[in-house]
């Protein structure tokens, strides 16, 4: 069973330092499109509704990083998406700290905070099962081309991450099924990179950061949080949260 949910953090004023400013995430790189290494196909479920974020499975540390991340401004001014690996959840936030939807999410078959030095520049068939992790930590995030010339949002390019509609060409794989089960401890199944279901990348992903880069905050799972967000603290007065509920099941 998912962890308890949380509907929506609510909208608040940003203030602080702009880390890094519009210019400097404007200078991420857009990938060849015969770069071996990507990790990205255009295959997906239908375009089915976007779940409600009532519906979202959050954990403690998701909330604690959200509410810092508003109060402090640390998304610099950009829409920002916070995923959580354990929950398998990808929550997509507008600038202003308004959560605009949440998605189950697949995430890296093993369990992890870094990424192995060099993964990015093998091939797929060359990642072994204890090398496939998704990494931990803030980056800068900016639509680009991938191989066979499908545009991805890049998180983290030199380890080859990105956030992609699912990837649906091996059968036996069921990743499908894996976004709809009501656990997450199916989830784990990619190389690394985030997959979610068609109907959220198009509806939710692609306008959020299709003029803009924005920022991804991937949470920690063998790290705390301030190990590897190390600006973070703690907020003494939670925000306001709207539609409170403790739905323990999709």
């Amino acid at each position: 069973m998912r962890s308890p949910a949380i509907a929506a953090w609510i909208a608040l004023g940003l203030g602080g330092v702009a880390l890094p400013s519009t210019a400097e995430a404007q200078e991420m790189p857009a990938a060849s499109p015969g770069d071996p290494a990507v990790r990205a196909d255009a295959a997906g479920d239908p375009l089915a509704p976007v779940p409600e974020p009532d519906a979202a499975a959050s954990s403690d540390n998701a909330v604690q990083l959200t509410n810092w991340i508003i109060q402090s401004g640390d998304n610099g001014g950009l829409p920002f998406m916070v995923i959580d690996k354990v929950a398998a959840e990808v929550f997509a936030f507008a600038a202003d700290g308004k959560l605009v939807a949440s998605t189950p999410a697949l995430v890296g078959a093993t369990p992890g905070d870094e990424s192995v030095p060099g993964v990015g520049d093998r091939e797929l068939s060359q990642i072994k099962p204890e090398d496939r992790t998704t990494p931990a930590g803030r980056f800068v995030a900016k639509f680009g081309i991938a191989s066979g010339n499908e545009r991805v949002l890049w998180v983290d390019y030199p380890t080859s991450i990105s956030l992609h509609p699912v990837v649906t060409r091996n059968k036996k794989e069921r990743r499908m099924q894996r976004l709809e089960s009501p656990s997450p401890d199916d989830n784990r199944i990619t190389y690394g990179c985030i997959n979610v279901p068609t109907a959220f990348y198009v509806k939710v992903v692609r306008p959020l950061f299709k003029d803009t880069a924005g920022i991804v905050y991937i949470l920690p799972e063998t790290k705390a949080l301030n190990e590897v967000f190390l600006a973070f603290q703690p907020q003494r007065e939670q925000p306001a949260i709207r539609g409170l509920s403790l739905n323990r099941a999709r």
